[in-house]
């Protein structure tokens, strides 16, 4: 039984590639940026803060990767859009933190 409604294009499944090969490359910045973090800030508690920060979010992007991946690899389209919702509200919200976590470098710096 195939559940692909004729209104499925291949641009949904670009969108969780998308996601997919964003949050990949984003976890590794998180982690390159905790390394660089404790040279360029002379507060501790600022340095220990944005390290949280960014290990939480690699974590978060991490999850965005793997739902969709998961997404990509289901036959599903309905639960592929639920699961591809996931990845993209869990992308939104790491992006939000890499924000905060930018903001607070500058913060730190120019203090």
């Amino acid at each position: 039984m195939n559940n692909r409604h004729p209104t499925d294009t291949p641009l949904e499944r670009d969108i969780a590639i998308h996601i997919f090969t964003a949050s990949s490359a984003l976890v590794g910045v998180c982690l390159t940026v905790i390394s660089i973090v404790r040279s360029f800030t002379e507060t501790h508690k600022i340095q220990t803060m944005v390290d949280d920060l960014l290990a939480v979010n690699a974590l978060i992007f991490l999850c965005a990767c793997l739902l969709s991946y998961c997404a990509l690899r289901t036959r599903s389209s309905r639960r592929m859009h639920r699961v591809e919702s996931a990845a993209d509200t869990a992308f939104l919200i790491g992006l939000g933190g890499m924000v905060m976590a930018c903001g607070m470098i500058v913060w730190a710096v120019t203090s």
